[in-house]
Formats: C-alpha cells, structure tokens, sequence
C-alpha cells in the first residue's frame, strides 16, 4: 500500500478510466477503423499509466524534505522504502513504459513518435527536480503532461490512418480529444495552483517560488477565485453550441449538474478559503470535476444512440 501511495494510484487509475472510456465509449462507437487493436491500446494506457507513475515516484523522492513539512504522516520514501530502491524502481517504469512506446511506435509505422514517450519521461525528471521551482512553469508542464493522456489517444490510434477520404471525419473526431484535453489542462492548471497553497510552507522552506510563494496566499487565492470563472464560461458556451442545440438533453442536464455545478461551488468556496484545509478541498473538488468530465465522453455518446 505505500508503494500504490508513492506512484499516486488514485490518479494513475483516473488516467486509465479516462483512456478505456475514450476507447471504449467513444472512439469504437464510431464505426471506424482504429490503427490499435484491443491489445495493443491496453499496452498504449499500460504505458501511459507506468510513465505516470514513474514521474510521481521521483517526484516524491525530490520531495521528500518538503513532504516532511507538510505531509509528514503521508512520507515513505527512507521510512518505508529505502531511496534507494524507489529510485531503482522508477527506472524500471521508465524503461518498461518507453519499451512498450518503441514498440507500438514501430507497429503504427511511426518510430519516430517513440520520441514522445522519452520526452514525457525527460520533462517529468526535470519537473520533479528543478522546473517546478520556477513561477508557474512546473504548474504548466503538469497540466501540459496530463492533457497529453488524452492527445495521445489520437495520434496513436487515427493520425495513421488519416487519408484525403476520411481527413473531415477524422479530424472532427481528433478536435473532439483535443476539446477534452484542454479542459483537462485548465481543470489540472488551477488544481497545480490551489495545491501550491495547500504546500506553500514546504515549499517556501523549500526555497520554491511559487505562485503563493511570490503573491501572497491571499491574492493566489483570488487568481484562483478569477481563474474558476474560465471554465464555467467555456464550458457553458459548449454544452450549449454542441450539446442543447443538437437536442442532447441528457448530456446537457448531465454535464450542468456534475461538472459545472461543482465547478461553481468550487468558486464560491475559493472566495473565502484561507487554510490548508480548504484548499485541500477545493483540490478534491476538481479531482471529481475531472472524473466526471471523463466520464461526460461516454454519456454524450449514449445520449447521441439513444436520439439516432
């Protein structure tokens, strides 16, 4: 079990959900061909999900002193594990998981694209051991790595059977993976913010410069305040264009009451949350906010079978 904690196994599993659903739920129910087979896309979230997680596990051993300030109970590594052996282990993941890249890399025809597994792999290293000390860009690189979970998806499994026939078509359903990869990237952009709050004495004991760090606790607080007003208002314009106006009323009345509703108590909440706790649970807020932005993929699909 302290194992599962260290590679964060909650988000590892929310990272294979979104991958199975998107499969699954939505790129299957469109009667096209798919350049993976079942298999072969079970290996391509294997391998997403191993990458994932060997950037949580050195994450964790770069923080290990900032850990003990604010977590101290949650710490493992030199307790549990020695650092020694997390290290070991997260090497393995690494190669394992860029391993299984190469491969379905070459099997698409595409070798080149093995690339994007290793630099996934580099940038998480450099996040864990010096980008996330820097303003705001550590916050951006994890928001950038976890909408790339979803990108992914489709440059693995549609950008190599594109051709002039099926490049409308195609295409309209990678800009559907890309409209879901920015709401992961801005959902995962304010979360980064609000748990550089909930950590800001570590990491200022830390020599960090976060964003609280160099505003202040309190105006982070209030870019966080102004920040939550961006995706309630993209998210209304969409589920209207896309959603209402097409008559998908489920998807409508779905996405209202469990991704923007909570998206607007987490506005409400942030406008007067002071301690760790309550940025602890506004962080948790948009954690179900992903999760059920993930699963809107496979509602909005039943909803258009249910009106063919």
């Amino acid at each position: 079990m302290k194992l599962l904690k260290l590679i964060r196994y909650q988000n590892l599993l929310m990272i294979a959900l979104m991958q199975i659903i998107f499969k699954y739920g939505f790129l299957d129910q469109q009667n096209i061909p798919l350049a993976l087979n079942d298999w072969q896309y079970l290996l391509l979230v294997a391998t997403t999900v191993l990458i994932a997680g060997a950037g949580y596990l050195i994450n964790n051993i770069f923080d290990k002193e900032t850990d003990t300030i604010n977590k101290p109970e949650e710490v493992v590594i030199g307790k549990s594990i020695s650092e020694d052996k997390a290290f070991n282990l997260y090497i393995a993941m690494n190669i394992i998981g860029v391993g299984i890249g190469f491969y379905l890399s070459n099997f698409i025809e595409k070798p080149a694209f093995a690339l994007l597994f290793i630099l996934i792999s580099a940038t998480l290293y450099l996040y864990a051991s010096s980008l996330k000390q820097s303003l705001l860009v550590g916050n951006v690189i994890v928001a950038i790595l976890t909408s790339m979970s979803v990108i992914i998806i489709g440059i693995f499994n549609l950008y190599p059977l594109i051709t002039l026939e099926n490049q409308a078509f195609l295409g309209l359903i990678f800009r559907v993976l890309l409209d879901y990869a920015i709401f992961a990237f801005v959902i995962n952009f304010i979360r980064e913010i609000v748990k550089d709050l909930e950590d800001v004495n570590g990491d200022y004991n830390q020599g960090m410069n976060t964003l609280p760090i160099a505003l202040g606790v309190t105006r982070t607080t209030r870019v966080v305040f102004l920040l939550s007003f961006i995706p309630i208002v993209a998210l209304l314009y969409y589920i209207n264009e896309y959603y209402f106006v097409n008559e998908l009323y489920i998807a409508t009345i779905y996405c209202l009451l469990s991704i923007v509703a909570p998206l607007i108590y987490f506005t409400v909440k942030s406008a007067s949350a002071k301690n760790k706790q309550d940025f602890h649970h506004l962080s948790l807020i948009l954690k179900f906010v992903m999760l059920f932005g993930i699963l809107s993929a496979l509602v909005v699909t039943l909803n258009i079978k249910l009106n063919a």
